[in-house]
């Protein structure tokens, strides 16, 4: 589906959205109100840049807009790699993406992303993911690492990870391991207003509870020991 009919389908009573070099900005009406609608379209690989760009956009609503949600349209093939963009130090563009997020949400604008077609590496990590609630289109596709490259990175051979990726939704590519393992809330079968709504609704009691995604990965059966984990490293005396 094109990106003018996805969005069309989640804001069929209006949107002003620009694309610049794949990066996508604006507003959008839907029944809560008017949100920012900001994202990556054609499996962009967020360099620099886009990553300036979209923080530049969640500061400005903070800023003009008090309250405001946010929509994240994902759609990226990742970082881009090359030295240029190390060089520019394209982690801390993307950090400093990743904390005007958790800015914009300690001053109040509930927030949701939605894949719509890639969801890959860092590209998603820093952005999509940092989302109050995140969803997914049926035929999104997200991933982490490759399992072959995982294999290089881990030293841990391809078929075995095959293997594993059988039993485990850690290892496996696909929204469906995300569901399992509580980082994306839910598959849609299509961009859809009504759903669209339901999740901005929604999307202040989620605030109000607290991440939940550890909680969710362990009552899908997707994570049995993280959030446990996490709990003993909270409760240790050194952090008291």
């Amino acid at each position: 589906m094109s990106l003018n009919a996805t969005l069309d389908a989640l804001f069929p009573t209006g949107h002003t959205v620009a694309v610049d070099r794949q990066v996508l900005t604006g507003t959008a009406e839907t029944a809560t109100g008017t949100v920012t609608v900001l994202g990556t379209t054609d499996a962009a690989a967020i360099d620099h840049r886009m990553a300036l760009a979209l923080a530049a956009c969640v500061l400005d609503t903070v800023e003009q807009h008090p309250g405001r949600a946010l929509v994240f349209l994902v759609d990226t093939s990742g970082q881009a790699l090359s030295r240029g963009q190390e060089l520019l130090c394209l982690n801390g563009s993307l950090a400093h993406l990743a904390r005007c997020v958790d800015l914009a949400r300690r001053q109040g604008h509930p927030s949701i992303a939605l894949v719509t077609a890639n969801a890959v590496s860092g590209g998603f990590l820093s952005f999509g993911l940092m989302a109050d609630t995140a969803y997914a289109l049926a035929d999104a596709q997200v991933r982490v690492m490759d399992l072959r490259a995982m294999a290089r990175v881990t030293k841990i051979a391809h078929e075995r990870l095959v293997e594993l990726a059988a039993t485990s939704p850690i290892f496996a590519p696909g929204a469906d391991s995300y569901v399992r393992m509580g980082a994306i809330e839910a598959i849609w079968p299509g961009p859809s207003a009504e759903l669209l709504d339901n999740a901005l609704a929604d999307v202040a009691d989620a605030c109000a509870a607290g991440d939940q995604r550890q909680a969710r990965g362990v009552a899908r059966g997707g994570r049995q020991l993280a959030a446990g984990i996490v709990q003993s490293v909270v409760n240790s005396p050194a952090l008291v």
